[in-house]
């Protein structure tokens, strides 16, 4: 049976960048798709697909009465559209539309957890508050999909969501567009376009400028890495984390680092600039099931990642990277000289990595995953 299905989260670059090939599928199963979140340029591009966008005003923000507004606006769109289901993701959004859709009486709430916000290096009471309001929220929540499974474990123990119908997806990327070069000229056009010589080592990695994402490690790390560093990301104008202002500007004003750290700021052709790289590496304090590590594998990057969760879940330490702990400089810098000295070693684990990426992490088979455990074939 086809249904009136609501795709929720709180930006509009969660909706373009995660949630458009769900979208698709659900579409192609003859579903009626309307995504909801804040508004923006990229919610525009997603009206372009043929979707209709509606906008609420969404932020990611811990503040009461902006949240407050936003359940208002939520509830009265619910209440208008009479969605079968409505599906939550991002922390803001999942935890004020689940309640909204409640509210509103929607029949089925759905919630996919990209990663818990809390995490054992979190301040105890500040980790028990986070819980405490997933828990709440878990008291409206007939399913809950996570990404990884250490976090679906998580859920099921601290009882997260009242059905008990707790499963973990995974993530993925398609890999017809993450994929390995056909030929060398497809590195050497990219890296002549960014003037950095065939022969250089290029570590690359990719996410939003902030703290978390490791990159005062990585910059630190680099300074005993003789190699050349791609960052790829920019900072979104609804990140609340610290920024990397001071540690940016140190780097530019550090002769030896100033032409060897490259901010590339925001790309569309990230699938590019991988095939144009040697390692990849995540060094991220906290993350769901990163898509960045399943997109470098699909390509056949050897990987060099922080040992947290999800990132431990795709990287298998010592056969298609090096796991590292959080927050350790020179632990950085062991593993990216480990690679950068053996090119047989990068191969061998870039190959490993892309059999395990395709096998475990297709996009295609997580969106089939997320349509059997929410009973939205139609066929």
């Amino acid at each position: 049976m086809a249904l009136k299905i609501c795709q929720l989260c709180t930006v509009d670059f969660t909706l373009y960048h995660f949630l458009r090939p769900l979208m698709h599928a659900l579409r192609d199963e003859g579903h009626e798709v309307v995504g909801v979140c804040a508004d923006g340029e990229l919610a525009a591009r997603v009206r372009d697909e043929g979707f209709r966008i509606e906008t609420v005003p969404l932020a990611r923000s811990s503040n009461p009465l902006r949240n407050l507004r936003a359940g208002i606006a939520l509830h009265a769109l619910f209440r208008r559209e009479r969605f079968d289901l409505v599906h939550a993701h991002t922390p803001v959004a999942a935890f004020v539309g689940r309640f909204a859709a409640a509210g509103a009486g929607v029949p089925r709430i759905a919630y996919t957890a990209h990663g818990f916000y809390f995490h054992d290096r979190m301040p105890v009471i500040r980790r028990q508050a986070h819980i405490a309001a997933e828990w709440l929220a878990g008291r409206v929540t007939h399913t809950l999909l996570t990404q990884s499974a250490e976090d679906a474990a998580t859920a099921q123990r601290l009882g997260l969501c009242r059905t008990g119908r707790v499963f973990a997806i995974g993530n993925g990327s398609d890999p017809d567009t993450f994929r390995p070069a056909h030929a060398p000229e497809d590195r050497a056009a990219t890296r002549a376009a960014l003037g950095t010589p065939g022969d250089r080592v290029v570590v690359m990695t990719t996410g939003r400028l902030v703290a978390e994402k490791g990159y005062p490690e990585l910059i630190a790390a680099m300074r005993d890495v003789d190699a050349e560093l791609w960052a790829v990301g920019d900072r979104l104008a609804s990140d609340h984390a610290p920024g990397l202002d001071d540690a940016i500007r140190a780097a530019d004003n550090d002769p030896d680092l100033k032409g060897r750290i490259r901010f590339l700021g925001y790309r569309g052709d990230v699938p590019d600039l991988l095939r144009a790289a040697d390692i990849f590496t995540l060094p991220s304090h906290r993350e769901g099931m990163p898509r960045s590590i399943i997109e470098a594998m699909l390509t056949g990057l050897p990987v060099v990642a922080t040992d947290i969760r999800g990132s431990r879940e795709e990287v298998v330490d010592g056969q298609t990277g090096l796991l590292v702990p959080v927050n350790d400089p020179d632990a950085l810098a062991e593993a990216l000289n480990a690679l950068i000295s053996d090119p047989g070693k990068r191969d061998a684990m870039g190959a490993a990595g892309l059999a395990r990426a395709r096998a475990e992490f297709d996009e295609r088979h997580v969106i089939a995953r997320q349509l059997e455990h929410l009973g939205l074939r139609t066929d």
